[in-house]
């Protein structure tokens, strides 16, 4: 069975993006993209909501088109622009023109946890998604994110968007590492009561 990897990074209190949705504080480094293209290469679904695909995929697909960025990164975009896409969302349709359009599906998000439920069940690579917490806050609530993944930075926002707000969730360590060269620590938990 497939399963859901939701990866976030968060400040150290607890923060995934400043106020008024800011970005310039968090705690992001070089290592940071390193651990994103390992998770890229496991999955062959990446699961948004509709703001952080279309954000994340001109970001990527400029990546590609500009000779002069590093190998790295162009394996990221090459990653992003490949994968199969699931955008859950109530008010996104897709353009049949965009270059997108015959790798995404969009489900709402009442359909959601079925949705996803229905693809885990096949074969293949892992559903991943990152960030949008708007978006996998409710999946983690229905029991549906197999596996949290919290990159916490050497950053004190105080004040943004809290990194999940909704009723509470048994987790279980699975691991805890420096990712390498870098501040950041990176916690692993499954999601659910730890199963012995």
């Amino acid at each position: 069975m497939r399963k859901l990897i939701v990866s976030v990074l968060t400040s150290l209190d607890g923060y995934y993006e400043g106020p008024d949705k800011r970005l310039d504080g968090m705690p992001f480094e070089d290592a940071f993209n390193d651990h994103n293209l390992r998770l890229l290469r496991e999955a062959d679904t990446l699961v948004y909501g509709s703001t952080w695909f279309r954000d994340n995929w001109e970001h990527w697909s400029d990546v590609a088109a500009d000779p002069s960025q590093g190998e790295r990164d162009r394996d990221i975009a090459a990653q992003v622009l490949s994968k199969e896409i699931l955008i859950i969302s109530d008010s996104m349709t897709i353009d049949p023109d965009a270059p997108w359009a015959s790798a995404a599906a969009v489900v709402a998000r009442a359909d959601a946890v079925a949705e996803i439920t229905r693809r885990k069940q096949g074969g293949g690579g892992t559903l991943l998604m990152f960030g949008s917490s708007t978006t996998w806050n409710p999946l983690l609530e229905a029991g549906v994110v197999d596996e949290l993944i919290v990159l916490v930075g050497a950053a004190l926002l105080g004040d943004g968007s809290k990194v999940y707000d909704g009723a509470r969730a048994p987790l279980h360590l699975l691991g805890a590492d420096v990712l390498d060269g870098s501040q950041l620590v990176a916690l692993r938990y499954g999601v659910g009561d730890r199963q012995e």
